[in-house]
């Protein structure tokens, strides 16, 4: 907690501003801000942006609670229509040099924003990606904390570089001049899915290299149900078509599945309901067949866009 008298000698520029959109995110949002204000950094070195889409669910009311306590708390309000358009409020209003993305759901260990500024602080023309841990309640993220053996990762622990398939920004930072080089986020993405690729894309062409910290872990606090990432993955199709009419490169339909071969696939498999049925049926239970029903319902969305 920070007295009257602390807050009023606060005159330096942060270092590092956390950009993080929300909308009705409450439950999640009151583990989260805590976790980033828990930094190993002097407090008066980083800001937290909590770009917030008019939440009707109490958020203002949290924020200017924690804004009395922590002055390095900014609440960021706005009509947005999107992730994208919310995380761009965040980025004209940052103050720091480096803007790390970190959304409402995802809570952050307390050496997060030092491992992302260890880099900055070495290289220009860098981005870094952190790993993400995914749990699916405040206990499985607990456990998962307290017990690394349990994490899992999307990468190899020695892997240095990525592509712009893996700039995911639930745990990715980036120089301020270098985003507003690049254009920051395309808000024409306003459904689910892939404005964060296509941003790493135009960040990746401008010449900026994409590194990877797995030192830089947060925690992504989600429970989502088979048939609810099903219309998430109707979405991220539809999304896949806006980013190669973009970008009309073959290593964006090949990356993404836009491929004749998932097309194929996806024509044979609506031909047999039978086959569809069988495997719509074991989600459930099989990681195979979710899987399998899901990436189904993601070509669906290609093609319903194309």
């Amino acid at each position: 907690m920070f007295s009257k008298a602390s807050r009023s000698c606060w005159v330096s520029v942060p270092e590092i501003s956390v950009v993080v959109p929300t909308y009705n995110r409450i439950e999640t949002l009151r583990h989260v801000v805590p976790s980033l204000l828990a930094q190993d950094l002097p407090p008066e070195s980083f800001e937290v942006l909590v770009c917030d889409s008019n939440s009707n669910d109490g958020t203002a009311e949290y924020l200017a609670k924690m804004r009395e306590l922590y002055p390095n708390v900014v609440h960021v309000p706005g009509a947005y229509s999107g992730r994208a358009m919310a995380r761009n409020a965040g980025i004209e209003r940052a103050r720091g040099n480096v803007v790390l993305f970190n959304d409402s759901d995802i809570v952050a260990s307390s050496d997060l924003l030092s491992r992302h500024l260890e880099h900055h602080r070495k290289e220009r023309n860098i981005a870094v990606v952190g790993l993400e841990v995914q749990v699916r309640s405040f206990e499985d993220y607990e456990d998962k904390r307290d017990h690394p053996e349990k994490r899992g990762a999307l990468h190899p622990l020695g892997r240095k570089r990525l592509s712009w398939l893996y700039f995911l920004t639930g745990n990715a930072s980036v120089r301020r001049e270098d985003l507003l080089r690049a254009g920051c986020f395309d808000e024409s993405f306003t459904g689910y899915g892939h404005e964060d690729l296509e941003l790493g894309y135009r960040l990746q062409k401008a010449g900026i290299t994409i590194l990877y910290e797995p030192r830089a872990v947060n925690y992504h606090w989600q429970d989502v149900g088979h048939e609810d990432q099903v219309e998430k993955m109707k979405l991220a199709g539809r999304s896949t078509v806006r980013f190669y009419r973009k970008h009309p490169d073959f290593a964006v339909m090949a990356n993404l599945g836009m491929t004749p071969v998932s097309l194929g696939l996806h024509s044979a498999l609506t031909k047999m309901p039978w086959l569809l049925g069988y495997f719509d049926k074991r989600a459930g239970t099989s990681k195979f067949a979710r899987s399998l029903i899901q990436q189904y319902y993601y070509v669906s969305g290609i093609k319903s866009a194309l």
